[in-house]
């Protein structure tokens, strides 16, 4: 039982507090009738502050300040004479972000996110001596990446007639909505540029300019330098294919001499071959044999030549 009055008390306090807060601005809606609506862009960076200027003529006369956006409630601001003014976070996105300036009660938002961007909303209750007014001031947040510095690139290239063509291509890193670029000297917009550069033209560097509402950044390139370089690559290409092609011819007559040398050393060795076997054969297939007898024989058997067969030697 203590543990749950421990647990009971601050709630009902808290409970207390917000229903107070509640009632004294539900107390000055049915004479906002007379209120007044002004509208205002505001532009901020991404993880930075941001502040709504509530630009109040007698701060002396306000009751209550209280802030929404298009989709949450964000805090109320009740102010304490003399002392710094009392602020409730109402909503878990805004908790430790928001910050409410003692001197003008201007709301700032710190460590800004992209899903903080929308309409804001600030419903400022004066009590005047004859009655109490509320006033909504609404503003526009945008919420833009700070520019890094962009990049140029070639996109087309070509040399003709001592004629350098160049299409460059300036970009900037996670580029976002809103962002413009320009050329200079040439004053041109958009993010591609065409340049035909000859060598009667003076050497010019052009520079591109990226920017958004909150920030902008430029780099430069000479095209002096750029067709230089155009130039050399082109040569430097026309050389790597006639190299590219002399190496190919001389790889087609070493191949080719190759192949025939080989051909012309099988046929040499088919021709010797069949050369010596065919006197081999001879030898061991046929013997001759020589007898030699007196010179008192008969003629007719004189000389006996004999051919013996393998067939009857064996």
């Amino acid at each position: 039982m203590p543990f749950l009055a421990q647990l009971i008390i601050p709630c009902k306090k808290m409970a207390l507090r917000y229903l107070w807060i509640l009632l004294l601005y539900l107390q000055t809606c049915p004479e906002a009738a007379e209120s007044n609506t002004d509208f205002l862009t505001v532009n901020g960076i991404l993880g930075e502050p941001v502040t709504f200027p509530l630009n109040i003529q007698d701060l002396q006369q306000v009751t209550i300040i209280v802030w929404v956006n298009s989709k949450t409630s964000v805090a109320l601001v009740v102010p304490d004479s003399g002392k710094a003014p009392k602020v409730t976070v109402t909503h878990q996105n805004y908790y430790e972000r928001i910050n409410i300036s003692h001197q003008n009660y201007n709301l700032e938002i710190s460590n800004l996110r992209l899903e903080d961007a929308g309409i804001y909303k600030a419903d400022i209750t004066v009590k005047t001596s004859e009655k109490s007014v509320t006033i909504t001031k609404s503003y526009n947040l945008q919420v833009y990446r700070r520019l890094g510095k962009p990049k140029i690139t070639q996109q087309v290239m070509s040399s003709v007639n001592s004629t350098c063509n160049v299409t460059l291509t300036c970009s900037v890193d996670k580029e976002e909505k809103n962002v413009m670029y320009s050329w200079s000297p040439l004053g041109k917009e958009g993010s591609v540029l065409q340049i035909f550069q000859t060598s009667d033209n003076q050497p010019l560097t052009y520079t591109c300019t990226a920017w958004n509402p909150v920030s902008n950044n430029s780099d430069s390139i000479s095209a002096q330098q750029l067709c230089a370089d155009i130039t050399m690559g082109l040569h430097t290409r026309h050389a790597g294919l006639l190299s590219g092609l002399a190496v190919l011819f001389l790889t087609i007559i070493i191949l080719s001499s190759v192949l025939l040398f080989l051909l012309y050393k099988r046929r040499q060795g088919s021709y010797v071959k069949a050369f010596d076997k065919k006197p081999d054969a001879i030898s061991n297939n046929t013997i001759y044999t020589y007898v030699m007898v007196s010179r008192n024989a008969q003629p007719a058997e004189s000389r006996i030549y004999d051919e013996i067969l393998p067939s009857m030697v064996s």
